[in-house]
């Protein structure tokens, strides 16, 4: 199973570039439709909207690319590094599309200040042509997602940032028992799961699940100090090697009192013979 905050910032860079894309789009789409009135009426525009084209045209490139590449590339440094660079150039380069389209910041009435020269909102570009009022809202669209675009393009930069950090966090932990051996790394919790790790420890009381258990003891210890005694269990005082009443040795049995044996035949001081 994979990694599924990894997922989750892949995807939510996807969605980034597809509104990166779109709003490079709308731009594209709207000054190729000015250049191109422009050659067939032979108007002449400023120098700028060449640039604002060339921007845009470059930002669908780019963007179509990262969208295109997320799925293998994203977080490797090298990659993200070029990504982080050209997402802050495009930021500026937005802002100066944003600026350059300041006229339809207006309210598109009365007169208008347009790429096509400063003109009453009713006067049109000629038949079958759009009117002075529809190049500014056309230009308000394109201010707006110039906008839209430079919010979005920080927002990349900080996502390529965090996705190298967790790349670089599943390279250093890699499987293990605390992801349940797949890619990623562990969880790790704060102060809640900090205190269920010391209680289980022992510090509540409780048997710490990853300590091992202790050794057996067995019922019969025989513990010997000296020679003379070993501790045997259900006998008192232990073994005496010397004898002890009732206890077999060497086919012969020790009766009280009696520290060592007589050869085979022969009776203790007392008259007693060993059997």
């Amino acid at each position: 199973m994979g990694d599924k905050s990894g997922l989750a910032l892949k995807a939510l860079q996807w969605f980034v570039r597809g509104v990166q894309f779109l709003s490079c789009a709308v731009v594209l789409a709207l000054f190729s439709y000015f250049l191109a009135i422009a050659a067939q009426h032979n108007y002449t525009i400023p120098t700028w909207t060449k640039a604002v084209e060339g921007i845009s045209g470059v930002g669908v490139i780019y963007t179509l690319l990262g969208l295109l590449l997320l799925c293998c590339l994203a977080g490797h440094p090298f990659t993200s590094a070029i990504a982080i660079i050209l997402d802050i150039a495009f930021v500026g380069a937005f802002i100066y599309v944003a600026q350059a389209n300041r006229g339809g910041a207006s309210s598109c009435n009365n007169t208008v200040n347009t790429l096509f020269g400063t003109r009453p909102a009713t006067d049109d570009l000629g038949d079958g042509l759009p009117n002075f009022h529809q190049i500014c809202q056309m230009e308000k669209a394109v201010l707006a997602v110039s906008i839209i675009a430079i919010v979005f393009f920080l927002l990349s930069a900080f996502i390529e940032v965090v996705l190298v950090r967790h790349r670089r966090k599943e390279a250093r932990f890699g499987p293990s028992p605390a992801n349940n051996y797949t890619s990623g790394y562990g969880r790790r919790g704060g102060f809640f799961s900090r205190f269920r790790r010391r209680k289980d420890s022992g510090e509540e009381g409780m048997m710490n699940p990853n300590t091992l258990p202790e050794h057996t003891h067995p019922d019969q210890v025989r513990p010997s100090y000296t020679t003379d005694t070993t501790a045997v269990a259900g006998r008192e005082g232990g073994y005496n090697k010397y004898g002890e009443s009732g206890f077999q040795h060497d086919g012969q049995t020790a009766y009280p009192d009696r520290t060592s044996y007589p050869p085979a035949g022969q009776p203790y001081g007392d008259g007693t013979y060993v059997r």
